[in-house]
């Protein structure tokens, strides 16, 4: 059983990893399909990275490490350095009236010692008229001073000994205060600065002391966000702790209601990226509905409850990455679906939008690998300009935009068609059982302007069912499947009427199951001058081994 594609108008054929059963025309010649070229993260190998960078991230190890070690790593330095300014602002101002002060003092202390020494000489006077009068009485009194002398030499001694008895005592016991006092505030201190040595973030350790090789992988995107300046590299590290710390206890007081609000379509993960990252879509046309939009964003209790439904989604997301290893994928992909979602002219959507974005640019630091926007409205761009201004440059780089007519075909550029959902275009269908990975090898084929080309899927044997999966690119194509067997005198079977397909159309799913031999035929006829890109898939099912 085999595929041929053959090309009625001398037109091109691409085709992409033909499929095992394929025959191509000996006219054209089937080729892989191109895959689009993707971005790629920078390394997160120690060994990759730039002399400065290495720098920086040792930098930064070293300020993690003491922090943690000395218990200062949820400290807000942007109060202290406030008291700091305001302390050297006070001592400025002291400094300025400093030499007011002292020049009046000088004047105060020259009046004064003027008059001391008036008062000296005074003094002085009188002293030499009260020894002379004094002289002849303590020349009677020698011998009695002798005597007393003596006799008290005994007692001042006694009390001299008692006296530095009591103050050794004193200053022992003074000591022994001290000591107390000090080891009973070194306990206290001890007690305060309580090291915390499992500090994660992420699920990843921060001690870098620790060894873990993820360490250096969650450091490197703070480094990232903050262009390699370890100083503000930390920094943001602090904060975000410090929010995460915030929003453990806001978290613990949702309820199922807030899960309830959203539908789960509003928000999931679906797939890989052509990268291995984990696609995120995210639907805001769960909004267009009024009573949705009220209990959501109708006052500042919705607008809490919106905001803690995301950040616990974006947490669960977070939880499926890899931050181990070289081959560790670290980020996630996410599509954000603009279509029937409240306009810029709704305030309270703006604010939303523009604290969700805050949110996410300052505490989930390059988790987002890109960030694509599908069926932007017009409107778009006069919202974007009202939040554009506080996005980082590099976070703006990461923004893809697609108008309604290019999602299928910018999604592409990032995902593989084969896991793009049905509804943007793509071949995924939710609880698929027709189609795995493993089968699901996608063929690619132009179809130049004003030309038809016609895909033909074989059944080598009768009792075979054939199921297919396709999809145009852009549709505006006239469209028909019908089944041609093999004995030419039985009769063609319409599997499908011809039909116009709109732009907006889903991929076709369908199947057959022939009676006899013979080929599946569907005809592309392609009416506009613009070449479309077709691609499918195909696979056979035989009931006659079975029987056998």
């Amino acid at each position: 059983m085999g595929v041929e594609v053959v090309v009625s108008g001398g037109g091109v054929v691409e085709a992409a990893a033909p499929a095992k059963e394929m025959v191509v025309s000996a006219k054209e010649e089937a080729a892989v399909v191109a895959k689009n070229p993707s971005f790629r993260e920078e390394s997160n190998l120690v060994g990759d990275l730039k002399e400065s960078e290495k720098k920086a991230l040792a930098e930064l190890r070293a300020k993690v490490e003491a922090a943690i070690v000395e218990g200062k790593l949820f400290e807000d330095t942007s109060k202290v350095k406030a008291e700091e300014k305001k302390v050297g602002k006070k001592k400025e101002s002291k400094k300025k009236a400093e030499p007011v002060e002292e020049k009046k003092a000088e004047t105060v202390e020259e009046k004064e010692e003027e008059a001391a020494e008036e008062k000296k000489d005074e003094a002085a006077e009188e002293k030499k008229e009260e020894t002379e009068e004094k002289k002849t009485e303590e020349e009677a009194e020698v011998a009695k001073e002798k005597k007393e002398g003596e006799e008290g030499e005994q007692e001042p001694a006694a009390v001299k000994e008692e006296a530095g008895d009591n103050g050794e005592k004193k200053e022992e016991e003074a000591a022994a205060v001290v000591k107390d006092e000090a080891a009973d505030n070194g306990e206290a201190a001890a007690a305060v600065v309580v090291v915390d040595k499992e500090i994660s973030l992420w699920g990843v350790p921060l001690l870098p002391s620790k060894g873990d090789e993820a360490t250096d992988t969650v450091l490197l995107k703070f480094l990232r966000a903050r262009d390699f300046k370890a100083g503000a590299a930390f920094e943001m590290l602090r904060r975000t702790l410090r929010w995460r710390r915030e929003w453990r206890s806001l978290a613990a007081t949702a309820s199922d209601s807030d899960e309830e609000l959203f539908p789960a379509a509003a928000c999931f993960l679906d797939g890989l990226d052509r990268e291995g990252h984990p696609v995120c879509y995210n639907d805001l046309g769960a909004l267009a509905d009024e009573a949705v939009y009220r209990k959501a964003l109708g006052d500042e209790a919705g607008k809490a409850r919106f905001l803690r439904w995301r950040v616990r989604a974006m947490d669960s997301h977070v939880a499926e990455l890899d931050f181990r290893g070289a081959g560790g994928v670290t980020s996630l992909l996410q599509v954000t679906d603009l279509k029937n979602s409240p306009g810029p002219a709704k305030k309270d959507f703006r604010v939303a939008m523009k604290q969700l974005l805050d949110l996410f640019q300052d505490n989930y630091p390059e988790l987002v690998a890109r960030n694509i926007l599908i069926n932007v409205p017009f409107s778009y761009y006069a919202f974007s300009t009202l939040f554009y201004p506080f996005l980082t440059q590099r976070t703006k780089s990461k923004f893809v935009i697609a108008r309604p007519s290019k999602v299928t075909e910018t999604l592409l550029k990032y995902i593989p068609i084969e896991s793009i959902p049905v509804k943007y275009g793509g071949l995924k269908r939710d609880g698929d059982t027709e189609f795995s990975a493993a089968d699901s090898e996608v063929t690619e084929l132009v179809v130049k302007g004003s030309s038809t080309e016609t895909i033909e899927i074989e059944a080598a044997e009768g009792d075979t069912t054939l199921t297919w999966d396709l999809t145009v690119l852009g549709w505006e194509v006239n469209y028909k499947e019908e089944f041609v067997p093999a004995d030419e005198g039985s009769y063609t079977i319409i599997v499908r009427k011809g039909k116009k397909m709109g732009a907006s159309e889903a991929a076709v799913r369908n199947s057959f199951r022939a009676n006899e031999p013979g080929k599946v035929v569907i005809t592309v006829e392609n009416p506009t001058r613009q070449k479309k890109k077709v691609l499918f898939r195909h696979k056979a099912k035989s009931f006659s081994a079975k029987k056998c």
